[in-house]
């Protein structure tokens, strides 16, 4: 199936099941595709009831809605992406940049991991992520990234979670555990992580998050036009 084939039919798919599960689709759907994943990029994505959650400061509350919701949605989106596009999807990540009520939905796609491409300002982009990951986990075995398209920059890193946060995932604390690291890596990155001087360019959002069972991390920022 062609690359135009593939975004059609994802965008479709994919506004349908939103605005079933959430009662609410969202204004638009942008889809990026690459060797090496899938972006589903939403914009204005809140419900009334998620914006007076928000308004009441229960971010809690709202982030555990959206857990429950996209445990059950992730596995049919995957399942659409495999029989029906052919990509093989191997894991699956989504954040959500509250206040502009934005949101990812990424699917990392079965590739050769030393498939790398440099760029200007790569090395210099990894030393920094490097640092403020050790200031708040344990340097990643292993990052790497790369553009999907001018306006969209992928961080992966992999083997960067330590004891204590393992230990927390045992107890059942797993989504506390996310919406606390979640605000103080974003945080964390936008105070350490330099990436408008690097490039050039306005960040427009930035979104992270875990597989806490495969021990790797995404990070995504999406720049202005």
């Amino acid at each position: 199936m062609n690359h135009k084939n593939i975004i059609t039919q994802a965008t479709s798919y994919t506004t349908k099941l939103l605005r079933n599960r959430f009662g609410k689709g969202p204004e638009s759907v942008s889809i990026y595709l690459c060797d090496r994943c899938i972006v589903l990029h939403l914009k204005n994505f809140l419900s009334p009831v998620e914006k007076f959650l928000l308004s009441q400061e229960e971010e809690q509350a709202f982030r555990h809605t959206r857990e429950l919701i996209m445990k059950s949605l992730l596995p049919e989106l995957r399942t659409f992406l495999h029989e029906k596009l052919q990509l093989e999807v191997k894991d699956m990540h989504y954040d959500w940049g509250l206040y502009n009520a934005s949101g990812v939905v990424v699917g990392l796609l079965r590739t050769d991991r030393e498939m790398t491409l440099d760029y200007p300002g790569k090395e210099e982009l990894h030393q920094q992520v490097i640092g403020v990951t050790s200031e708040l986990q344990k340097p990643p075995e292993w990052i790497d990234s790369w553009w999907i398209n001018p306006r969209t920059l992928f961080i992966f890193r992999q083997g960067l979670t330590i004891l204590l946060e393992k230990e927390f995932i045992g107890l059942g604390f797993e989504n506390m555990l996310r919406m606390t690291k979640g605000k103080l890596e974003k945080t964390l990155l936008e105070e350490h992580v330099q990436v408008e001087q690097i490039f050039h360019k306005k960040v427009s959002d930035l979104y992270v998050d875990w597989s806490f069972d495969h021990d790797h991390s995404m990070i995504i920022y999406t720049f202005e036009n």
